[in-house]
């Protein structure tokens, strides 16, 4: 008996709980989803050169979040509102964050394929000076060579 009541209050209070009073109204000055979803591409890029070199970034007195602000002519409590607006409604930021996600990984293969170009031109490079016996002939003694003044 005492379990049948518990479990009739817990049913209720979820019952309550789940009214959908707790939705979020959407906001006056909304964020459009395709430059939320660049405002948040630029955000993932700032937060990753911080994390490489955060030193360098101050020494040049970038500030990421004025430098996305002032980019997307935006404010602070727009882009809050539009973000809790968005993460508030999880189907809509998945397909933001998922068009993020793609657009990084795409640029990564690039930068990739960009790295291992440069790595087997490097590569070539060192192969062709190992076959000159790892050293490059003199400038100069070439030119003394060529015209004959040894």
């Amino acid at each position: 008996m005492l379990k049948n009541i518990v479990v009739i209050i817990v049913l209720c209070l979820l019952a309550i709980g789940c009214d959908g009073s707790g939705t979020i109204k959407k906001p006056d000055n909304l964020i459009p989803k395709e430059k939320m979803s660049n405002i948040l591409y630029d955000l993932y890029i700032i937060n990753a050169a911080k994390g490489v070199n955060r030193k360098l970034l101050e020494n040049h007195g970038f500030v990421p979040e004025t430098y996305v602000l002032t980019k997307y002519n935006i404010d602070s409590t727009q882009f809050a509102d539009s973000n809790t607006y968005y993460a508030f409604n999880t189907d809509v930021y998945k397909v933001i964050v998922d068009e993020v996600k793609t657009r990084l990984e795409k640029e990564k293969e690039g930068y990739d394929e960009l790295r291992k170009k440069e790595g087997q031109s490097a590569k070539t490079k060192r192969d062709s000076m190992k076959k000159q016996g790892g050293k490059k002939k003199d400038s100069i003694k070439r030119v003394i060579d060529s015209i004959g003044l040894n």
